[in-house]
């Protein structure tokens, strides 16, 4: 069965099953492109089972790691993150006190950001289905219950008109004439070309902050380096500044980002943080937690379960919608049949978008070194795909589905598997030949646990553009 549904040889598998079985340590490193596809979240709790079912994590090197930012799960963030504010709200009208609340600034609804074509829609259908639903069994809203068309946009640390899905819906709903968009940004990007407002804002070399890691065991304090640039404000600020333009006067928008951090440091109580003091970070710059060594968290159970137990059943997985045990679940680009098939009938391929080698997503991909670097945006294709279809290695081909469509140029390479497409980004639009990039044919569909996006369960259809296209 696996054999049938990866194309992996039957031999190969059982190979590896029994080396993982018999050797000691056994590590598994998974890593964050294994969940954006439909069935994602399911192969990753199934995955995350194997140690246990060998016992590799009594062993010092053995057991499985995707981060090490579960090491910080103790940290009391609650001084940064604020959700009392809303929860004071809430009480208040709960309560009966409707007059200590201003009913005119209703509760915000949660929207899922891999939905953001949806969510600037002014259909009430595709509005409902930008709601954020993190389980199967968390209902769909109707179309009456999807709440106003939004207005106001703020966008920070992203550049969605790149990186989100469906851009061909994103981009229509940021030309929305009544969307009032405000853009935090250090460059001219896709996004900042939308805004009503663009607001300069600091880089990490002009803010304070405080890091916690996910491939180590180290808190890190970020001291400004230089003065922030012109007019430039870290997000904090900018934000800080909006709420007492907007009548907020909570004591928290008046302290400083070194006042919120001198505060959390002092609020952390937990043993990993014994030692830990805001004159230590100033003078060291980091922390290590205090790990016993070697560190063995699981060799004995205490798994942040019910039973504290790995559980290969559980109960809640089953509560909240899911099979209960680990199983497979399917891309959608494999539909009900689930299995490995080259080249599909009807001649479409599936389409996956890492980043490129000299990109970090979006960031980077406006360097001119980097650029250079990349050359031109491609798509990686399996001779066995690109013969039948009359591609070339260097031909520039049209990849397109119901989404939307982008011209790349073709790479012929046997570095990717046949039936599977390649196409590193995550270029800037504006930056690329035709002004778009691989994420016109991305679905906004959701990942079968925790509403991900699917960057990688894409199907296209490729084919070469005409002579003239390709002089």
């Amino acid at each position: 069965r696996s054999a049938e549904i990866t194309g992996v040889p039957a031999e190969r598998i059982a190979a590896l099953a029994r080396e993982y079985a018999t050797i000691r340590p056994a590590g598994i490193r998974i890593n964050y492109g294994l969940q954006r596809h439909y069935g994602g979240g399911m192969a990753v709790r199934t995955i995350a089972c194997l140690p246990a079912l060998v016992g590799a994590w009594r062993q010092r090197g053995g057991g499985i790691q995707l981060s090490s930012s579960g090491l910080f799960r103790h940290l009391d963030k609650r001084g940064l993150h604020r959700p009392d504010l809303l929860e004071k709200a809430k009480a208040e009208l709960q309560k009966g006190n409707a007059g200590a609340v201003d009913q005119t600034r209703p509760f915000p609804r949660v929207i899922n950001m891999n939905r953001l074509g949806d969510a600037l829609s002014l259909d009430p259908a595709r509005l409902a289905r930008a709601h954020y639903r993190p389980r199967p069994i968390d209902p769909l809203p109707k179309p009456e219950e999807a709440g106003p068309p939004v207005k106001a946009l703020i966008v920070y640390n992203c550049n969605p008109a790149a990186v989100a899905p469906d851009q061909t819906a994103v981009l229509a709903g940021l030309r929305r004439e009544e969307l009032f968009t405000v853009v935090l940004e250090h460059f001219q990007t896709d996004t900042a070309d939308y805004a009503d407002y663009l607001l300069p804002a600091t880089t990490q070399l002009e803010h304070w902050d405080i890091h916690r890691a996910y491939g180590h065991a180290y808190l890190a304090l970020n001291r400004p380096a230089i003065t922030p640039v012109g007019e430039s404000l870290p997000n904090s600020e900018i934000f800080r500044r909006l709420a007492l333009a907007m009548g907020y006067d909570d004591p928290c928008f008046y302290e400083s980002d070194e006042e919120i951090l001198r505060a959390f440091v002092a609020a952390q109580t937990h043993e990993r943080f014994a030692g830990l003091t805001w004159e230590r970070l100033l003078n060291e710059a980091f922390f290590r937690l205090n790990l016993p060594d070697p560190y063995l968290p699981f060799a004995e159970g205490n798994f942040p379960t019910p039973s504290g137990k790995c559980e290969f059943f559980s109960a809640r997985m089953a509560e909240d919608g899911y099979d209960p045990l680990p199983t497979y679940t399917p891309p959608r680009w494999q539909g009900e049949a689930g299995a490995f098939t080259p080249s599909s009938f009807d001649g479409s391929l599936v389409c996956i978008s890492p980043p490129a080698h000299s990109f970090l997503n979006s960031t980077f991909a406006n360097s001119p070194r980097f650029l250079q670097r990349e050359d031109r945006p491609v798509l990686w294709i399996h001779p066995q795909d690109a013969r039948p279809r009359h591609i070339e290695d260097g031909t520039r081909v049209r990849v397109c589905n119901q989404h939307g469509e982008v011209m790349l140029t073709a790479r012929v390479t046997d570095a990717v598997v046949p039936g599977t497409v390649l196409a590193p980004g995550v270029w800037w639009p504006k930056l690329s030949p035709d002004g778009r990039n691989i994420n016109r044919t991305t679905p906004p569909d959701e990942t079968d646990m925790g509403a991900g996006a699917l960057f990688y369960d894409a199907t296209v259809w490729v084919e070469p553009l005409p002579v003239m296209a390709n002089g």
